[in-house]
């Protein structure tokens, strides 16, 4: 099967709502009245990203999911996306499920793919997302004030938490395993969420490498610090009621390293002020995600953690670094 062949018969569709799709030079978008386009990237490389037996549907789902969630964080809508795509060889049971998994994201959304790229090479997928938002209502990184609570999205740290047990550094049960490794492979992208952020956000970005790290470039465009409360953190893994945490099979320290540090969660992580809290639970509904308070924004810079007993606690989170 030839490049071109590949290309229609798994990666092209009609366009609906862009101007002109697959098959040209350029794709054509068209934005609505008043609104801003809002763009992405993001690119997943076999052996640093994902393991080479992912489930090729859930790896699909993944690579549009990654992107879905940093127009999520700033409160976008999705409009369309590229895909360039290098790939060994020609696998076309691979091809088949790799595309499922990436068009039933597509259409949940109502994001279509309108051109890209193909070539031989090592597994590396790339896509690049287009949203849209209205003029000037778009969430960033730079509002956070002092006395604005910080919250998170949905849960953290499971993951991470597949990651470990995958690369054999802990034995985890048959469910508990599985139900970690979905929001490793099939994250779920707030978009919902974040549009109803839209007025109530004072900044927001998605969490990819680790809460900290993550919460750390917020405060930095910001200009500010904040405190967190780590005995509420610590129950953000979703694994925290398994009875595997109840025997201690993940330890109190591991269950905040992979909260604080995990990674690949692809939550929200947003402030708001403390007279919002009331409209930030109604948006949470709204959207039918969970949100949690965990801390708030100070005026010092810097991230500090406090224990159950409001004493600092130390150590060490080091996010993901991807080139460490």
């Amino acid at each position: 099967m030839g490049e071109f062949d590949l290309i229609a018969r798994y990666f092209t569709r009609p366009a609906k709502r862009a101007a002109l799709g697959v098959g040209d030079d350029c794709a054509l978008l068209q934005p609505a009245p008043g609104t801003q386009l809002a763009i992405s990237s993001d690119m997943l490389v076999e052996g640093r990203h994902f393991f080479a037996d992912v489930d090729p549907f859930s790896l699909g789902h993944k690579a549009l999911a990654v992107n879905l969630s940093d127009l999520a964080a700033c409160g976008a809508a999705p409009l369309a996306f590229t895909l360039a795509l290098a790939l060994p060889r020609v696998d076309e049971a691979w091809l088949e499920a790799f595309s499922r998994g990436l068009w039933a994201l597509a259409d949940a959304h109502g994001c279509e793919l309108i051109g890209g790229d193909t070539t031989q090479g090592p597994l590396n997928i790339c896509i690049t997302v287009f949203g849209e938002v209205p003029r000037g209502q778009a969430l960033l990184r730079t509002g956070a004030r002092a006395g604005d609570d910080v919250y998170v999205s949905g849960t953290l740290g499971d993951a991470r938490l597949a990651l470990d047990a995958l690369r054999g550094r802990m034995a985890l049960p048959a469910e508990l395993l599985a139900q970690a490794r979905q929001r490793l492979e099939q994250p779920t992208p707030r978009i919902a969420l974040g549009q109803a952020l839209r007025g109530l956000a004072t900044a927001a970005l998605d969490i990819s490498d680790g809460l900290m790290g993550d919460l750390g470039h917020l405060l930095k465009a910001s200009g500010v610090g904040a405190t967190l409360d780590t005995s509420i953190a610590i129950d953000l893994l979703a694994s925290h009621t398994h009875p595997a945490c109840a025997k201690d099979l993940i330890s109190c320290k591991k269950r905040l390293e992979y909260v604080l540090a995990g990674g690949d969660d692809y939550e929200l992580a947003f402030t708001a002020p403390m007279s919002a809290r009331a409209a930030v639970q109604a948006a949470a509904r709204q959207a039918a995600t969970p949100v949690t308070r965990i801390g708030c924004i100070d005026a010092e810079p810097g991230l500090r953690l406090l224990d159950g007993q409001g004493k600092t606690l130390t150590g060490r989170f080091a996010s993901f670094d991807h080139f460490a």
